[in-house]
Formats: C-alpha cells, structure tokens, sequence
C-alpha cells in the first residue's frame, strides 16, 4: 500500500469518526436520562473516546427502578399439654394453639413484598390453624382461607409519609401479632383472642403528624370478613407515638356489625403502652373496652347492649444473646357472654422462657393457667366443668428471610 493510500485512508476515518461524534452530539436530549442524575462524576469526566467505544446502556425506566420482591416464610409448630385433658380434644380460650396433648402447625406461610416506592405490595399465604381461625366462615372453594393479608400500597415520595393500602390486612388493635415469633409468649392473650378483630378488608392510610407521632383511618367493610355481612362500613382511627423510652398506641373502630342490618354498631377502644426502658428490659400494658348494639328482632331500632374489657400487661428480659424470658397476666370481663358465650371474668397467668437455638430456629417453652369465676371448662369426657386449665407448650418456630 503507498503512502498516499495510507494518508486517503486515516483521512476517511477521521471524517468519519468527526460525523458519528456530530450526529451523536446533535442526537442528544436536552436533559440527563434518569440514570445519568445517578452517574458517578468520573464517568461523567471519561474522554471522548472512551465514550464512543462501547453503545451507552438504556435508561432504566422508573418504574423499574425498585422491582426487586422480597421473599420471608414461617414454620410455626408446637406440642401442648392440657392437664384437664378435655373430652373434645381442644384446648378452650385459645385462638391459634387450640389442638390439645398432640403436636400441631400453627402456621407454615410465605410472604411476598415489595416496599411501596412509590406502589408496593404484600401478600402472606399459608395455611395452620391460625389461618383457620381467621377464616371459619369463608367458603373453602374460594381460597381465601390461605390469606393472612394481601394489599397494594401507595406511597408516593411527595406527599410526605402518606401511605395508602388496599386489601386485606391485620388490625392495628392489640399488643400482640398473629406470627408467634413477633410475640413475647407462644399463646394469645385474652385480649387478642376475645376483645379485638384479626383482620380487615378494605382502606388503611397513614401520615406522620409531627416527627414523634404517626395517625391514619381506616374505612373497612368489618371484623374478620372479606365480603360485608351488610351494608354498612366500619371506621377505623389510629394514632402511634413513637418516643425514646415508650410507644403509646391508640385504636378505635366504630361501624354496624350485626348479620344482615345496618342497625346496631359495635365500638372498640385499644390502647398499648410500651415501655422500652433498656435494651434488655421491656413491658406493655394494653387495654380494651368493646361494646355491641344488637338489633331487635325485627332488625330495626335498638335492641340490647352488650360489652366486654380486659387489661394485660407483660414483662420481657433479655438474659442472654440467645435467652429470654417473658411473665404475662391479665384479666377480661364478659358480663353477657357476648365473647366466650357464658357470663364471667376471666384471668391468666403466663410463664414464657425464649431460646434462639440458632439464627433463624426459636425454640420456646411455656406454662399458662386460666381460671374462671364459673364452672367452664372440660376436664376429661366428665359432663361437670370446672373453673381452671393448666397447659404445657413447647413450640419450634423457624423463619427466614426479612422479619415478618
């Protein structure tokens, strides 16, 4: 090749080279892709040439940006011993650890989330008797009794903590969760079990009032239903605040829950004080006030009043990385039986012992005696009740993933 073919060469390439930069240039948008406002400032710097050797990656689209879904699950067992060895097989006053002297699932589910930014979503499903007893009535065809909750939330980054979720979720009443792992003690309180809803369907916002206090309100169609029993909603007002040393919580629900009337409304008051005193100690009191209007037997006008309350607080202590140690004891007033059925007052005393036998395995062992001021519960297949119950739990919970 002679020298002249060699210059007519280097030439056509820089004319070249001199057109992909001008149409890249004249290409270009006027403002940064959203990647680029990301861009660290030394690639920002990088030389020309290192720019055109290689086709700049497409901008990641926004809603995009944070697809990535979260993955947890839980495997909830335990063995309970009923000294009253009831006839029946069930332990009474008990919601999720019901079966008696035999080794039961509570609950094994997955749950799916993505935190809203700005929508986001969440979805538990499993199946135990927690499920089941959230869901006694719903139709088994439907699926629905696999559902502990399911929402889409909204979130949007101007509006300053606003969020919004729709769907199935877990009422904001109580001191307690339905996962037992996120609990002090393995069984329910008599609160969780008799005073207060599991679930809602429908609205649930949030908004951060000041940098300490958190309120919402709920429009829900009512206690533990999917499909309404009327036509009537239920309102629902909470309010969270956040401090150091404490966390004080309030709920009210108020909206008819009578089968096949608007008439009548049931209330429910809840309230928790936490105390977070040192990293090692904890405590809570929670109280609940409940009343329902029941209609008359025509559905109209006001029929009877009835009503239920009870208080219960707990102690934790932190004894070791690995060991912990919870006491609970409470009392609850149902004057019409409208909760357990019999006019009573109820009290029980908890002793609850933790032991993280390996990150992600708890093993707990507990001992729990209620009593009653009437004859209630069975003992053996004897047709006469009687007024206490002592159990034995000892529960594996095992979970992975992000705490639920």
């Amino acid at each position: 090749m002679t020298r002249s073919t060699v210059l007519f060469s280097c030439v056509l390439m820089g004319l070249s080279l001199s057109s992909t930069l001008l149409a890249q240039e004249t290409s270009a948008p006027t403002t940064p892709p959203p990647a680029a406002a990301t861009a660290a400032p030394a690639a920002a710097a990088a030389p020309a040439a290192l720019a055109i050797s290689a086709p700049a990656a497409a901008p990641e689209p926004k809603f995009l940006a944070k697809s990535y879904i979260s993955v947890s699950g839980i495997l909830d067992g335990y063995y309970n011993f009923d000294a009253n060895h009831p006839g029946d097989g069930d332990t009474q006053l008990r919601n999720f650890d019901i079966r008696a002297n035999t080794v039961s699932l509570t609950e094994a589910k997955i749950v799916l989330a993505h935190d809203p930014g700005p929508f986001g979503i969440r979805a538990d499903v499993g199946f135990g008797s927690a499920l089941d007893t959230m869901h006694p009535a719903n139709p088994s065809g439907t699926g629905l009794k696999y559902v502990e909750q399911m929402y889409v939330s909204l979130k949007p980054a101007k509006w300053k903590g606003f969020q919004a979720d729709f769907g199935q979720f877990v009422t904001s009443a109580g001191a307690e969760v339905i996962e037992s792992g996120d609990n002090w003690n393995y069984s329910r309180s008599l609160l969780f079990a008799l005073a207060i809803p599991y679930y809602h369907f429908g609205l649930r916002t949030s908004m951060p009032v000041t940098s300490t206090i958190t309120a919402g309100v709920q429009v829900v169609q009512g206690w533990n239903n999917i499909f309404d029993n009327n036509s009537g909603k239920t309102i629902g007002i909470t309010a969270v605040q956040a401090k150091k040393y404490y966390t004080l919580s309030g709920n009210y629900y108020v909206g008819p829950e009578n089968n096949n009337t608007d008439h009548g409304y049931r209330n429910l008051i809840d309230s928790t004080l936490l105390l977070t005193p040192t990293a090692k100690f904890n405590a809570y009191i929670n109280y609940d006030y409940g009343q329902n209007r029941n209609a008359n037997a025509t559905n109209t006008g006001i029929g009877s009043l009835e009503h239920w309350q009870g208080i219960a607080g707990a102690a934790h202590v932190q004894a070791t990385s690995k060991l912990t140690a919870t006491v609970r004891a409470e009392y609850f007033s149902d004057p019409n039986g409208f909760s357990t059925g019999l006019v009573q007052k109820l009290n029980e005393v908890t002793l609850t012992g933790d032991y993280l036998f390996y990150p992600g395995i708890l093993v707990r062992a507990e001992y729990r005696h209620d009593h009653s001021n009437e004859s209630y519960f069975l003992k053996n297949n004897n047709p006469t009740l009687v007024d206490g119950q002592s159990t034995f739990e000892l529960s594996l919970i095992a979970f992975f993933g992000p705490k639920t």
